[in-house]
């Protein structure tokens, strides 16, 4: 059994590259991209006479939707075993081959418990929506799993994180400072994905999924592009969109800091040799700290109370540029996007229509209504920008605080929250190294 040390909890002041990072933040709100598609396509016709025939749509298979479920279990539990049991680095890379064979170039990377935020949330404001039972065990499991044995699920199962462990071939340490800015944009990502459903904008997140291209060996060429690119980066900064992009990430964060089980780095005492941190591409181990001085925690107790007292200014700050992202965050609508279009043919900025323009044109609707839909649209924008601004600028808040407190460790520990439970850490420690041949 692993000997957990006491830890004492004081508290100093953050470094500073970290404040000067953040504060660059609230300026990245502003250049949200507005996505404008057009479609050069004939106007298909309405009027030939023509009759489509029947259309015959098969019935979801119950069966294959439970074998999903029956596999999602399965690798969740065996992955619990493999990390905290096995502690074999060659078998957690067996299930993560593994994971994206079926669940991603077999299954399509659809049920996706990435994905799947987007159902809840759709169920959540609207109450017609039913959310399907594979859905919703696909959201839950990889959280319950999460509360108890730590992230297994991007361990190992996660198509997505597996796709980006097996190309981490060259990874180098992204400076912490850095990796700290970086981590907030899951939580504007969710916030967005948020605001998108509630709001009528759609499923962003599979919209911009970087890999389901690769799975279902087509897509759109940018979102190819996107993909390649963040796996061509994957080779030297491990595993960038489960770090610094997946919204899904945020929950299973906050469910792995309460977990009551987790992977450690050693099975006994730690010997402060270094060589786990070393070897961590995520920056997910903790190094050693000693108790800090009476003194010097008094004054990072006053200066945490400061910081206190600025979260409603960061939450207003946050509230009042959030504001003004109504437009860019109203052209993810549909109808706004169509309004504007129409708007900008009528005044001659485009050449030539897009078939929801001539459609539109040939429908019986005035277009004096669709200006009016979107105007009501874009309102709604205006407080869900300023929703999304408060909730960006607590996130900011809460981060600053949390590099202001200090904790005193007696070895390396890796952090419950970051620490993917890949095993990369378990071969490197002296302490339980495994036998010759076992692992690679």
């Amino acid at each position: 059994m692993t000997a957990k040390p006491q830890k004492n909890k004081a508290y100093v002041f953050p470094d500073l590259r970290v404040f000067a990072c953040f504060r660059w933040i609230i300026l990245l709100l502003f250049s949200l991209p507005a996505a404008h598609a057009e479609f050069r396509f004939p106007m298909p016709e309405f009027s030939g006479g023509y009759e489509h025939p029947p259309v015959h749509v098969p019935a979801p298979s119950n069966a294959m939707a439970g074998w999903d479920v029956a596999v999602l279990i399965g690798c969740l539990s065996l992955a619990s075993f493999l990390v905290l049991k096995r502690r074999r680095r060659r078998e957690i890379f067996w299930l993560t081959l593994f994971s994206v064979i079926y669940f991603g170039f077999w299954r399509k990377g659809c049920v996706c418990s990435v994905g799947s935020i987007q159902n809840i949330l759709a169920g959540i404001f609207d109450s017609s929506y039913g959310v399907p039972f594979t859905v919703l065990v696909f959201f839950a499991a990889p959280l319950v799993f999460a509360l108890f044995f730590g992230r297994v699920f991007c361990s190992s199962v996660c198509p997505l994180g597996a796709v980006q462990e097996l190309v981490a071939i060259r990874p180098v340490k992204v400076p912490p400072a850095v990796e700290k800015v970086l981590s907030v944009f899951p939580f504007i990502y969710l916030g967005l994905t948020v605001v998108s459903v509630a709001l009528g904008s759609g499923f962003i997140i599979c919209r911009y999924d970087p890999f389901v291209g690769f799975f279902r060996m087509g897509a759109g060429f940018n979102m190819l592009v996107f993909g390649g690119i963040l796996l061509l980066v994957g080779i030297f900064v491990a595993r960038p969109y489960c770090r610094f992009l997946c919204p899904y990430g945020v929950l299973l964060n906050g469910c792995s800091r309460l977990s009551r089980r987790h992977a450690v780095i050693t099975p006994s005492d730690c010997i402060r040799c270094d060589l786990c941190a070393d070897s961590c591409p995520y920056n997910a181990i903790r190094e050693p700290e000693p108790p800090e001085p009476a003194k010097d925690r008094m004054q990072g107790t006053r200066r945490l109370g400061r910081l206190l007292l600025l979260l409603p200014l960061l939450i207003g700050i946050g509230v009042g540029i959030g504001s003004l992202l109504k437009e860019p965050l109203s052209r993810m609508h549909p109808t706004v996007r169509l309004a504007e279009r129409m708007a900008g043919e009528e005044l001659g900025r485009f050449e030539h229509p897009t078939i929801d323009s001539e459609t539109f044109r040939a429908s019986d609707r005035p277009a004096d209504d669709l200006y009016a839909e979107a105007l009501q649209i874009k309102q709604g924008y205006g407080a869900g920008g300023r929703w999304l601004g408060g909730f960006v600028g607590l996130v900011i808040a809460f981060k600053l605080i949390a590099v202001s407190v200090y904790r005193s460790r007696t070895g390396y520990e890796p952090d419950r929250g970051t620490c993917f439970s890949c095993g990369r850490c378990f071969k490197y420690c002296p302490v339980g190294l495994p036998e010759k041949g076992d692992d690679v």
